[in-house]
């Protein structure tokens, strides 16, 4: 029996599963195709700040394969994915770095050279919410009316000392400002929190929920920070000058974090392995379904689920 009130979920989970939400727009599961395009950023190239995020290896993943086309990337992931998947359908996921930071008309030739490719059943782009210029905004609102776009947003963190510590060279305000204009036009977006900056307490990152909660994006991605060899922050780390969550706290401030969060809002991802090749630290993560269980089984404990305290957390912010 489903003990669930928000039941956005076929297996009994208490908070609104991506599978969920993809099952309801596509009739079956999805899969991301990860492409990485050659993006820079604004904290990389000098015109805000140099080296990047702190804990920024490139934005590269498992299957990305720099200095391809587009089209040669899809094609390397769709035989990736049907071998494994089956003839699912598809979202190109432009993922590394900042994949709005170029000119739109650069940007409009990639996206429309996915959205002509076999299969391609939506579109994904992350980046930030001080690279939203009104032409690039536009083109977003044109691509959405002809796929499933997503737009991730990094947030991080809505604390402004956090934001300088880890080098991200873009204000909440900044952050606030893009996000509302996604918003006007119409467009779905995803925030993306990191649990565990340097300096922040558990109460801390539950202010930052509340905050996103505030916002009712249409989805959130929560996860551990991860100390990625070659980062700044593996020489933080190996200097003593962090200390990261332990497993026990990452699930109780996960599920601290789902209570305040809307309960229509998508978990498009509760936890994160990082790239094992070059994972430092929390080793704890590479164990991603024991993580998920672990949540799992913390909701229950205490009869809670998502949006349990919404309401609430509204009515204090009013």
């Amino acid at each position: 029996m489903n003990n669930n009130p928000f039941p956005y979920s076929t297996d009994n989970k208490r908070y609104h599963t991506l599978s969920y939400h993809y099952k309801n727009v596509f009739g079956s599961r999805v899969q991301k195709a990860v492409l990485e395009c050659g993006f820079t950023c604004p904290n990389i190239d000098g015109s805000k700040g140099t080296g990047g995020c702190i804990f920024c290896d490139g934005g590269s993943g498992y299957f990305t394969r720099p200095g391809l086309s587009v089209t040669e990337q899809l094609s390397a992931e769709t035989e990736r994915i049907r071998r494994k998947f089956g003839n699912v359908p598809i979202i190109a996921y432009f993922q590394a770095n900042t994949n709005t930071y170029a000119p739109a008309d650069y940007l409009k030739a990639l996206l429309d050279e996915a959205l002509s490719f076999p299969g391609i059943g939506g579109i994904s782009i992350g980046t930030r919410g001080d690279c939203l210029p009104d032409d690039i905004t536009e083109l977003l609102r044109e691509i959405s009316q002809q796929t499933f776009l997503t737009v991730e947003l990094g947030m991080q963190s809505c604390h402004d000392r956090t934001i300088s510590l880890i080098n991200r060279c873009c204000t909440h305000e900044e952050f606030l400002i893009g996000y509302n204009k996604l918003k006007s036009a119409g467009i779905r977006v995803c925030l993306h929190l990191i649990n565990g900056l340097p300096g922040e307490t558990p109460e801390m990152m539950i202010q930052s929920a509340a905050e996103a909660a505030s916002l009712k994006p249409d989805a959130v991605k929560l996860q551990m920070l991860h100390v990625i060899k070659g980062t700044k922050l593996s020489d933080i780390y190996a200097h003593g000058d962090i200390s990261l969550l332990t497993k026990e706290e990452y699930v109780d401030i996960i599920v601290r974090q789902l209570e305040v969060l809307p309960p229509e809002t998508v978990i498009e991802r509760i936890t994160g392995d990082g790239d094992r090749r070059k994972l430092i630290a929390p080793l704890w993560s590479t164990d991603k379904k024991s993580v998920i269980s672990s949540i799992d089984k913390r909701l229950a404990q205490l009869n809670t689920w998502q949006g349990r305290k919404y309401n609430k957390i509204c009515d204090e912010r009013q």
